[in-house]
């Protein structure tokens, strides 16, 4: 993955900070030090390097417990001197043996919404004839509210019974197509999370 970044490794002697978040959790999992080597060494494998100032070498996390992080996206700030990394970990992250270097546990995948919230927006704005979701959009918005209240009574009728993956594959279909019924109304599910803050202000 060769990523263009225009980083400012002069202001501290070769290195800038470089901060890794969990790709979907949104979790910030640990902050280390890159210079330019471990910068490309990271574009070039896939998996984030470090600098590690303790050893004076490039350090790859996870090259000795295997816990290794896959690269997914990093950016520089606005003054070109820190990255934010966006990685998959493969496993705990500190030397520990907790999930974060804060020793926050990092096991929710909710920030995935995001992401597929912005693909079911793709296939809304740049339709393919081979999306089921595109094909949702088109044939209206009855139609995608239709699937919702069909999704809504499968679910209902899984509850009563006790299977488990059924279950879930009825809670996953509903939550699906009740994410591509409010990009159908244009509405952003970030609405619907102020109307829950909100009454829970009360």
């Amino acid at each position: 993955m060769r990523i263009t970044m225009n980083i400012d490794f002069t202001k501290m002697n070769g290195l800038v900070p470089a901060i890794v978040q969990d790709a979907l959790s949104g979790k910030v999992l640990m902050q280390g030090f890159m210079n330019a080597e471990a910068l490309a060494k990271t574009q070039e494998t896939g998996m984030v390097t470090f600098f590690s100032r303790s050893k004076n070498r490039l350090w790859t996390k996870g090259e000795t417990s295997g816990n290794f992080m896959e690269l997914v996206s990093m950016k520089e700030d606005c003054d070109g001197d820190s990255i934010l990394i966006q990685a998959n970990p493969r496993g705990p992250v500190c030397h520990t043996g907790t999930d974060t270097c804060w020793g926050e546990e990092n096991a929710s995948k909710t920030g995935f919404i995001d992401q597929l919230r912005a693909i079911i927006k793709d296939r809304k704005n740049n339709p393919s004839d081979k999306s089921y979701t595109a094909s949702l959009f088109a044939k209206g918005i009855n139609k995608v509210a239709q699937k919702v209240g069909e999704e809504a009574v499968e679910i209902v009728i899984e509850a009563k019974d006790d299977n488990k993956e059924l279950f879930l594959g009825e809670a996953a279909d509903l939550l699906f197509h009740y994410l591509v019924l409010l990009e159908a109304k244009g509405y952003e599910l970030d609405e619907v999370m102020e109307v829950l803050i909100q009454r829970h202000k009360k």
